[in-house]
């Protein structure tokens, strides 16, 4: 049996079109209940797929993938949408896909608002993504049929790999991203899970009173039991509601 990988995807309906981005070492799945839930209220939605994810072999994302690559494909999936038709368009992102959404929120003006669920966008010293990237790195090189010698063979010519990437999406964000905040303009969407076992979940709360600090409106939402993939787990009917009744004050 040929195992169906999850793609991009464009539910088409009404006139006002959200771009929702996916999390490191994620897939368009993260956010597809999501998309569903906001294209039932007349929402057209567009997902793209980061390059290398989903591919089921984690050395693609390592390879084809990088912070300058994942900015490509957020631009392209703009610009997709707009020759699409669209015009008014916001963009949201889970986790990495959040530091992408605020990029593009920070550089095109012609975006309406957006924001982010569970994302990095403030310096921390806590993270567990490194240990969340290889142990789903384990599971599938397993699924590839490896020996248990080849797969720890595989992690250790992995991990170096791993950590080099991560550590240039710290440096991208800090350097593209945070240091360029003052540029954000519209009302500014915020979403966190109060037990997130992969991020510290005290940055969402300072990145709001860094970001009210100057003048900014945010629309802020703490899930208090939720852990870090907040658009499918408990929390994501509450997160369908909040995104909802935001996405009315800014079309």
């Amino acid at each position: 049996m040929v195992l169906k990988r999850p793609g991009p995807f464009f539910f088409e309906h009404g006139e006002n079109a959200v771009i929702l981005l996916h999390a490191y070492s994620g897939s368009t799945n993260d956010v597809r209940i999501l998309a569903r839930a906001l294209e039932r209220e007349n929402y057209s939605i567009y997902a793209p797929q980061f390059s290398g994810h989903a591919t089921g072999d984690p050395w693609d994302i390592l390879r084809q993938g990088s912070p300058e690559q994942w900015w490509q494909d957020t631009q392209q999936a703009i610009s997709f949408v707009r020759q699409k038709g669209y015009t008014k368009i916001s963009v949201f992102g889970l986790s990495l896909g959040g530091i992408f959404a605020t990029l593009a929120l920070e550089n095109d003006p012609d975006l309406l608002g957006g924001g982010v669920f569970s994302s990095p966008i403030l310096p921390s010293d806590h993270s567990n993504v490194p240990a969340m990237f290889m142990s789903l790195s384990a599971h599938q090189f397993k699924q590839q049929g490896l020996t248990e010698t080849a797969q720890q063979q595989a992690l250790t010519a992995l991990a170096p790999a791993s950590q080099a990437q991560l550590k240039a999406i710290t440096q991208f964000t800090a350097e593209r991203v945070q240091a360029h905040l003052s540029q954000l303009t519209r009302p500014f969407f915020i979403g966190q899970g109060g037990q997130d076992e992969l991020i510290d979940a005290k940055v969402a709360s300072r990145l709001r009173d860094q970001l009210q600090s100057q003048g900014l409106a945010v629309d802020y939402h703490w899930f208090a039991n939720a852990g870090h993939v907040i658009t499918v787990n408990q929390a994501h009917h509450e997160l369908e509601h909040a995104v909802l009744t935001y996405l009315k004050t800014i079309y």
